[in-house]
């Protein structure tokens, strides 16, 4: 068979890989890489670290509003499917690179695979929110991490197509790790001990657009009285500007971490502060205490493990969890069992 892959943010790479490799075995993959994330740091870095095949097409999007960077996506995937013609295009979560593909499918009538459906956050105003439940309305066939997440899908009337295989950031968080323990030295170039400081990533635009949340956070952040490391998104460098932003000697800021020097990172922090979906579940792999800088999160089973809890952008609830936040001794394998990959592709190959 022939499959379409669409790829087009960071976690998107870290996504494809396993599946790729599952995929190319017995099966055609075009990877399409849309150029919704664009400078190197945050794009070809982790083409070049993961070892993904390198894309077949690049649309190089960029970017720009929500519109007008869908419609760029959208004209370059009907290309792209009215040359190769395949068997089914496969979209993975939440982005806008996402809905594009998914839409652009649907309307020439080619089967939609969509991995990592069924997660909601119920908050129907986030973008994310709005691409995942367009994608698995479209999708005829829905790869969840979770009961829970076919549970979500069941309540909106789809039952049909939904497969419970885990996480396939699992698999590749298993396959990289100790890769990246052995090719990563950032513990020793930025000066860190293990387990002697956290670990923050911000960049979703409800923090980094509304500056009285981003000064809450820089606030706390400052008054936490931690060795903190901050790996800079580009979205955020640019908001962190525009309120002059100015942070205490304890909080290193930093380039975007490649894949290698995040996970070791995140295994060796002791505690993980973030708005991103992906570094929440990463959180979970390595049991790092996670607090999430939102007031909802899709990833509610983690939420639900005790091991990640909800602070939003208040900075007095931010500061009391850095101190006080605890999980249970239980770690309960909540997000599959790192062989996601391999029952996808068995079951496409059905």
């Amino acid at each position: 068979m022939k499959f379409v892959s669409v790829v087009g943010a960071r976690p998107e790479f870290v996504q494809a890989a396993p599946v790729s490799w599952a995929l190319r075995k017995a099966h055609q993959e075009i990877l399409v890489h849309t150029g919704q994330h664009y400078d190197y740091a945050m794009s070809q870095a982790f083409f070049d670290e993961l070892d993904v095949p390198a894309p077949d097409y690049n649309l190089e999007v960029g970017s720009g509003t929500h519109a007008r960077q869908t419609a760029a996506m959208l004209i370059g995937m009907e290309d792209v499917l009215l040359k190769e013609q395949p068997d089914a295009v496969i979209v993975r979560g939440d982005t806008n690179s996402t809905v594009a593909g998914a839409l652009a499918a649907s309307k020439l009538g080619i089967d939609i695979v969509h991995i990592e459906a069924g997660e909601r956050s119920f908050a129907r105003s986030m973008p994310e929110e709005q691409n995942r439940i367009i994608a698995d309305h479209l999708a005829g066939r829905c790869f969840c991490v979770s009961s829970k997440s076919a549970a979500n899908l069941a309540a909106e009337g789809i039952f049909e197509g939904v497969y419970v295989t885990g996480d396939v950031m699992l698999d590749a968080s298993l396959h990289y790790r100790a890769i990246a323990r052995e090719k990563s030295n950032v513990l020793e170039r930025l000066r860190l001990t293990p387990e002697k400081y956290s670990l923050v990533t911000i960049h979703r635009a409800n923090n980094t657009d509304d500056p009285e949340r981003l000064r809450n956070i820089v606030e706390a952040l400052n008054a936490v009285g931690e060795q903190i490391v901050f790996p800079v998104h580009p979205r955020t460098r640019n908001a962190l500007r525009s309120i002059d932003a100015v942070f205490a000697g304890h909080v290193l800021l930093t380039e975007p971490a490649g894949y290698y020097d995040m996970m070791v990172l995140e295994e060796n922090a002791r505690l993980i502060a973030t708005d991103s979906g992906g570094v929440q579940r990463e959180a979970y792999y390595f049991a790092r205490p996670c607090i999430t800088l939102r007031d909802e999160t899709e990833w509610t089973e983690t939420v639900e493990a005790g091991w990640n809890l909800l602070v939003g952008a208040d900075c007095r609830k931010i500061v009391d969890a850095w101190h006080t936040f605890q999980p249970p001794a239980e770690h309960p394998p909540v997000l599959g069992d790192g062989t996601a990959a391999k029952k996808i592709a068995e079951i496409l190959g059905e």
